[in-house]
């Protein structure tokens, strides 16, 4: 019989939630899981990514690039909302510097199988892959590109950016898996990540899992905050942490949801 198997807990796309980053990490610690795995998109959409970023450099061992990591900080980028600039100087000195320099990827192995994990897609942090994706889209995100440099071909790919937690058994028994959203679920807009379970650092055979735990929080008392500190694009928040209604479709009953390839970016 083999012995206790190894938990790693996979958050991603906290988007400034720090009530329900809270709740996740007390759901984790309950399960007595110490390894945490951040796969990006700390900041904007929710008003505290000044302390999400402090507990996740505390909380987490991996801390990887998400798109927003990228681009709100970026001292290049014309900052054309209100929304950007407010959320943009709610972070803390040095913060923005930290993000953009989070790795693109993270590789490990567990019960003989090869993981990476990043925040989007093989090929940038920029790039979507849905999951009503082709075959094409699938097989790309074990490939090695610039962005992910050369190495070993993954077997199993985790990801997060659309909010959308799936898992899918495709060509060659190559798994891929969405971690879904920690701060702004779609659909269901309850926290969800994601607990990776096998031998660590074996490349024998071995017992191997994937889970998805929903971790209800206090919803509104999230609001509140966002609504005592004028957070701007405020009734798009609401909607999207009471409903799991995308902001883009607020005002839209036609639009086609979140997660289709059709809808909005």
């Amino acid at each position: 019989m083999p012995g206790p198997l190894d938990r790693v807990a996979l958050v991603s796309d906290v988007h400034g939630n720090l009530t329900a980053l809270e709740a996740v990490l007390a759901d984790i610690d309950a399960r007595g899981i110490t390894r945490i795995f951040n796969l990006g998109d700390y900041v904007g959409k929710g008003p505290r990514g000044r302390e999400v970023v402090e507990l996740c450099r505390r909380r987490c061992e991996v801390n990887l690039l998400g798109n927003w990591d990228d681009f709100l900080p970026d001292p290049d980028r014309v900052l054309d909302s209100e929304g950007l600039a407010w959320w943009l100087a709610e972070l803390g000195p040095g913060q923005g510097e930290w993000l953009r320099a989070r790795p693109f990827c993270h590789d490990f192995l567990i019960s003989g199988r090869r993981v990476r994990l990043f925040h989007a897609s093989a090929t940038s942090v920029h790039h979507r892959v849905r999951f009503d994706h082709d075959e094409e889209g699938f097989l790309g995100m074990f490939a090695a590109t610039p962005a992910t440099g050369d190495g070993p071909e993954p077997t199993i790919v985790g990801y997060g950016d659309t909010h959308d937690p799936y898992y899918e058994v495709g060509p060659g028994g190559r798994i891929l898996f969405n971690t879904g959203s920690v701060g702004n679920a779609m659909d269901d807009p309850t926290p969800v990540y994601a607990i990776v379970e096998g031998v660590l650092d074996s490349e024998a055979p071995a017992p191997f899992s994937v889970q998805f735990v929903r971790v209800p929080y206090d919803v509104e008392a999230e609001i509140a905050v966002a609504t005592r500190v004028g957070m701007p694009e405020l009734a798009g928040y609401v909607s999207e942490l009471r409903d799991g209604v995308y902001r883009g479709a607020m005002h839209d009953p036609a639009l086609v949801r979140y997660h289709r390839r059709s809808g909005p970016a």
